[in-house]
């Protein structure tokens, strides 16, 4: 078919926008063709753009070089249209537009297509990896085109709120120094200065709290971040992070900037009402109960320590285990009897061993009498006492771990999400929740060292200062993370201003003077002539707009994401390059295999 021109028309209306109110008025539309049917007498033409469906009309009163390009059309061509708007004799209720069409009276192919690898419908049943390889065409989907808007709604009013709240919005560098920030920096080859690198950053960190020191006050960025780590659901190699610093504040301060953003952009976008402040946890509370730092709190099946009741019990594996210093935990699944059957309590048992526990013991409690994985070897009165305990009744299933705390209360957090995913009792609402306290060292089995849980310049507890050099285990950041619905969506702190304490942080965490220097030295210099105390947060815009949008996966919110591997399929990225731009920058390939 010819492709044809403009020819004068001008787009009057949106597809989506049009309604029984534009009745009798001649409007033009342009889109893509999402079908079309031809019925002999009657042509009908679904007309797709980003706001919706809008049904094109022609019959035999339609002028007859119009009628026949219209049975010539296929879907995804590229159409402009100008009509009347009508009512129309059968109503389509699936769609806003389902009670008016547009009788055409001129139209113009501006793009043939030819058959798509998979058709642009949502609920689509192609494979993602096909999909991915043809974005540009899954992105026509009416799904994807909502989620990539509702992206650009929340950037709108992040924008907003913090202009409102006194933030400036400065940009950072994209080529930095590689310091240490927890994952692997992408490095960047430097032409100029043979055989060092820039990296990209991990995140502004360095630069916001520098900016703090040049008195800017309050900066805010939406900024994009780089981190060469595994990928999975929420986490990609290149992501955006609102980033936000403010100066001459405590943990109150971010607080409350924090609950006012995600109360204003929830109402504003989703039309949600947030309820604040938000509920608080601290990291040991929420290990404690959760068995997570970022805990679901949708829905209950909080962990229950047994350890005193089963101490000096007949079964082995829990007394050793209490004896040796471990612990034994356990969750309430509430009604799941009928659904956790022996065989589905056999796959969690094999989850279990997958995620690190030595195995699985259970209370299955469907008939008069509790179905015990372990009753020959505990006394019936034991077997009440954890009942008791555990709050379980007929219908319940009782799921038990011993282990050291480290390993058990993490399986039981994994557990619990699992079983509530099959029992489907996670209900559709928004849970935030700040979680506090989080311990400042966490210890490395592979380096036998402590590192920092967060970035070395947070600032620990006043009172935990004192175990800096003595007991790394007693000494508390004043570190937060914001979670939503079991999804770690902020993490932030007060950071260290006092250069002595910083220097007393770099040393617990085994940096020589040397290596701080080197690593940090243009950050721990600039504290030297007047450093504000400061703090702030990043929240994760990619896993914010997840969350909002109702989706699975942080691909769907992107418009051009990477896969499990780091890798684009729709250009092919990474690629090699040619010999002579690995010469210019003195790099040589070397075969590791």
């Amino acid at each position: 078919m010819e492709i044809e021109r403009m020819n004068g028309l001008k787009r009057t209306h949106y597809c989506g926008t049009l309604s029984d109110t534009n009745c009798n008025s001649e409007v033009v539309v342009c889109g893509w063709v999402q079908r079309q049917r031809d019925l002999g007498q009657l042509i009908f033409i679904d007309l797709r753009d980003r706001t919706g469906i809008v049904q094109l009309a022609f019959d035999d009163t339609t002028s007859r070089d119009v009628f026949e390009k219209a049975s010539a059309v296929r879907s995804e061509y590229v159409l402009i249209a100008k009509g009347s708007v009508r009512m129309r004799s059968s109503v389509n209720k699936d769609i806003p537009t389902g009670n008016i069409e547009i009788f055409v009276t001129k139209f113009f192919v501006l793009g043939a297509a030819e058959t798509t690898p998979f058709e642009i419908i949502d609920n689509s049943n192609a494979k993602e990896e096909l999909r991915l390889k043809y974005r540009y065409l899954d992105l026509r989907r009416p799904s994807l085109q909502n989620n990539i808007m509702l992206r650009h709604k929340v950037a709108k009013v992040t924008r907003d709120y913090f202009d409102e709240n006194g933030f400036i919005e400065i940009e950072t560098p994209t080529l930095i120094k590689s310091t240490p920030e927890g994952a692997r920096d992408y490095l960047v080859p430097s032409r100029v200065h043979s055989g060092s690198f820039f990296a990209l950053p991990q995140s502004p960190q360095l630069y916001k709290q520098l900016l703090m020191l040049s008195g800017f006050d309050r900066y805010m960025q939406i900024a994009r971040c780089y981190r060469d780590e595994d990928l999975r659901a929420d986490r990609q190699p290149e992501f955006t992070q609102i980033d936000l610093e403010m100066s001459f504040v405590e943990m109150e301060d971010v607080f409350k900037i924090g609950e006012g953003y995600v109360k204003r952009v929830f109402k504003d976008v989703l039309g949600v009402d947030i309820t604040t402040p938000l509920p608080r946890l601290t990291y040991t509370e929420a290990m404690e109960n959760y068995g997570s730092d970022k805990p679901d709190t949708r829905f209950e099946m909080k962990i229950k320590d047994i350890s005193d009741i089963v101490s000096d019990c007949g079964f082995s594996v829990f007394a050793d285990c209490v004896k040796n210093g471990g612990t034994v935990r356990a969750i309430t699944a509430k009604n799941a009897a009928d659904t956790l059957t022996r065989k589905e309590i056999d796959k969690l048992v094999e989850h279990a061993k997958g995620i690190g526990a030595k195995g699985l013991a259970y209370i299955r409690y469907f008939e008069d009498t509790p179905n015990c994985s372990f009753a020959k070897f505990i006394t019936e009165d034991t077997l009440n006492a954890i009942l008791e305990r555990t709050n379980a009744s007929k219908g319940d299933v009782v799921l038990i771990v011993a282990d050291k705390k480290r390993v058990t209360l993490p399986v039981l957090g994994a557990l619990r999400l699992e079983v509530a995913k099959k029992l489907d009792i996670i209900p559709n609402t928004f849970n935030f929740l700040w979680i506090t306290e989080f311990p400042f060292f966490e210890y490395d089995e592979d380096s036998d060292s402590y590192v920092a849980m967060h970035h070395p310049f947070t600032s620990p507890l006043d009172e935990c200062i004192q175990y800096l050099d003595s007991d790394p285990e007693k000494v508390f950041a004043k570190a937060y993370d914001l979670v939503l619905n079991g999804v770690e969506l902020s993490s932030g702190s007060i950071r260290i201003t006092d250069p002595a304490l910083q220097q007393r942080m770099f040393s617990a965490l085994g940096l020589s003077d040397e290596e701080a220097e080197t690593k940090f030295g243009f950050l721990t210099g600039a504290f030297k002539y007047g450093a504000p105390p400061h703090g702030g947060m990043g929240i994760g815009f990619d896993r914010l707009v997840m969350l909002m949008a109702g989706c699975d996966s942080i691909r769907d919110v992107i418009a051009f994401p990477k896969v499990a591997n780091s890798s684009e399929l729709m250009s092919g990225a990474p690629a090699p390059v040619d010999t002579k731009q690995l010469e210019e920058l003195s790099i040589a390939i070397v075969d590791n295999e």
